[in-house]
């Protein structure tokens, strides 16, 4: 289990970045709701060159194989989301991939080796992710439009 959201879960564990870090007015939240799944929520604005809302979580090193699942219990809004990670926080690029909500209750599978290496919106010229291990997860919605978006988290597990 990587982050399992209950009614005990701090929502401090993850962090909003939004496009403000480069002057954009695009504004995300994150809590924890009622029957205790995370809610990351908010709205994407394209003023001032913006485009994007994220939420991260930094964890102990978790160990992976080349092989390695990730698979998230969620409900989204019915658009388009990035899920990334970063073999090392410190690292300036992300390891991503884009997947689609239904509007319902659903399990996105997503296969590590997969992900590939980006920075600021470009594919950088590297190997996709192929590490032993990773400290960052990151949701993010970024979909070159103003739009309003919900995305509630129940689990994050490594298989």
């Amino acid at each position: 289990m990587i982050y399992d959201f209950n009614k005990n879960s701090s929502p401090r564990d993850w962090r909003i970045i939004d496009d403000g870090v480069m002057g954009g007015l695009s504004q995300g939240k994150f809590s924890i709701d009622a029957e205790g799944n995370g809610v990351f929520a908010g709205t994407v604005s394209l003023e001032n060159n913006g485009g994007f809302s994220s939420v991260r979580y930094q964890c102990d090193k978790i160990k992976v194989t080349k092989d390695s699942k990730v698979r998230i219990r969620l409900k989204g809004d019915g658009k388009n989301y990035q899920f990334r990670i970063k073999d090392k926080a410190t690292s300036y690029y992300s390891y991503i991939t884009t997947f689609k909500t239904s509007g319902d209750w659903e399990t996105i599978e997503i296969k590590l080796s997969e992900l590939y290496p980006s920075f600021r919106g470009r594919t950088l010229d590297l190997p996709n992710f192929k590490s032993d291990s990773f400290e960052e997860i990151v949701f993010l919605i970024g979909n070159k439009k103003n739009e309003s978006f919900q995305l509630v988290l129940d689990k994050i597990e490594l298989e």
